[in-house]
């Protein structure tokens, strides 16, 4: 497997899904223009809409919706892999999935992923968010094969924003062979700054893969603030590309998935790793034995 350029493209989606439309293909024709045959978007690419009837009435069905068919448009055009880090998408029955979408160099789909784990959190500085108020969670993890426009059979695993808080999913994902994991984002300024960085040096260095997170930045319409410093990490954990601020932003660097083999040769924890059980003894129980001894 031959080395490629990957790009995370960093945006500050509005309200309006044509307008961000707009950025989306600008940035990825820089990034194209730089030479990178993958190229990640943002969590919600599309909008960023906290108002529950304005997000209903943005959003729509995969073959309507101008984010889709602006990426799948770019990808033929460019003839790259272009991912969109995740969308808002009305789903058969009536409800949103919050689903990221991996379009080949040919315009077609190749994978979906809908995000799994909802990020449901009250924070110290008074934000609140109900993610499954909104919408509908996905079941299913996605490792998929990327391979054309000078990628030779690198396999991509899926995971948007609050899924990073899961290693359970990179590990189970790792397993399947995935030696490219993905994170799009929306991280609020707040979490941004005290876990971001080392959340995803982590499940690089946990898996032995490099990890490429484009994030959406700055001061949104809707009031939101997001954190920005989209990252390419490398399998030993090292930060190979970062936009060090929360504006508009293309990012990359190369991706060689022997490295990823080699880390895990070094490391070999994806290959030592064992089932157990786990004995959790009673607290009333341990008190007891304290008070005897």
């Amino acid at each position: 497997m031959g080395a490629f350029k990957a790009a995370a493209i960093q945006m500050r989606s509005g309200t309006s899904p044509e307008r961000n439309a707009v950025d989306l293909e600008r940035l990825v024709r820089e990034a194209a223009g730089q030479g990178a045959t993958y190229i990640q978007s943002p969590e919600m690419t599309g909008a960023l809409i906290r108002d529950s009837q304005a997000r209903a009435a943005a959003f729509t069905s995969e073959d309507k919706d101008i984010i889709v068919s602006t990426a799948r448009k770019l990808a033929k055009d460019l003839g790259v892999f272009l991912h969109i880090g995740s969308t808002a998408i009305l789903r058969a029955d009536g409800k949103l999935a919050n689903r990221a979408l991996l379009f080949g160099p040919d315009g077609a789909t190749i994978a979906t992923y809908d995000k799994i784990h909802m990020f449901d959190v009250d924070l110290d500085n008074g934000e609140s968010w109900r993610e499954s108020a909104a919408y509908e969670p996905g079941t299913e993890a996605v490792v998929t094969e990327i391979s054309g426009a000078g990628i030779d059979g690198a396999k991509l695993g899926f995971a948007v924003c609050y899924d990073l808080r899961f290693p359970q999913l990179f590990r189970a994902e790792a397993l399947a062979g995935a030696d490219l994991l993905s994170v799009p984002a929306a991280f609020t300024r707040l979490t941004g700054e005290a876990h971001w960085h080392v959340l995803l040096r982590a499940r690089a260095i946990e898996n032995g893969a490099y990890v490429v997170a484009a994030a959406q930045g700055g001061l949104h319409e809707d009031g939101r603030e997001t954190y920005g410093h989209s990252l390419i990490v490398d399998p030993w954990g090292r930060i190979v590309a970062e936009a060090s601020h929360d504006e508009l932003a293309v990012i990359i660097a190369e991706i060689d998935p022997a490295q990823s083999a080699a880390a895990r040769k070094k490391i070999p924890n994806l290959k030592n790793s064992r089932d157990f059980a786990v004995n959790a003894t009673p607290v009333e129980a341990q008190s007891l034995r304290g008070a005897a001894s």
